[in-house]
């Protein structure tokens, strides 16, 4: 009963989300451009709402991420000690993970901006960018990774 509830609920809130998604992706699309940047440059008039959509989601999938791990973690510890501390050992490699990239970043100055994009050209933000290239690319390799090896082992076993 309670697996139904809870994928019934996880099923109204992507749909939802979904919903959002595509209208705000619409407003974008569709909405038309800034008026003085006409015939120049492609910039929708509704770049923020985008931008804000985006933060919106992001801030909700990390709260949502932690929180359901601090609780797996808790409700694990009673019953299975050793996968509890397996699941921990996940989210500090995880963060051991952030931090390496964060490290390897390059915070050299980028040539040539605007005056806007100036206040973005210092090193902590040109790092934070790196780290989360760096880290897609690492988590991109891995799931691909761990589809090869589960296909290989399912022919191997058959």
């Amino acid at each position: 009963m309670a697996v139904t509830k809870i994928r019934r609920l996880s099923s109204w809130i992507l749909i939802v989300c979904t919903i959002i998604t595509l209208a705000v992706l619409g407003l974008f699309v569709f909405g038309g451009d800034e008026p003085k940047y006409n015939d120049e440059l492609w910039n929708p008039t509704y770049t923020g709402l985008l931008l804000n959509w985006i933060y919106i989601l992001f801030f909700l999938t990390i709260a949502s991420t932690l929180i359901f791990a601090v609780w797996q973690f808790a409700s694990k510890f009673k019953t299975n000690p050793r996968g509890a501390a397996i699941g921990l050992a996940v989210i500090v490699l995880f963060a051991g993970l952030l931090y390496l990239t964060y490290a390897t970043g390059n915070a050299t100055p980028l040539p040539r901006l605007n005056a806007e994009a100036q206040v973005y050209n210092v090193p902590f933000w040109l790092k934070i960018t790196d780290m989360w290239l760096y880290s897609t690319y690492i988590l991109t390799g891995l799931v691909i990774i761990a589809i090869l090896v589960g296909s290989v082992k399912r022919i191997i076993d058959k």
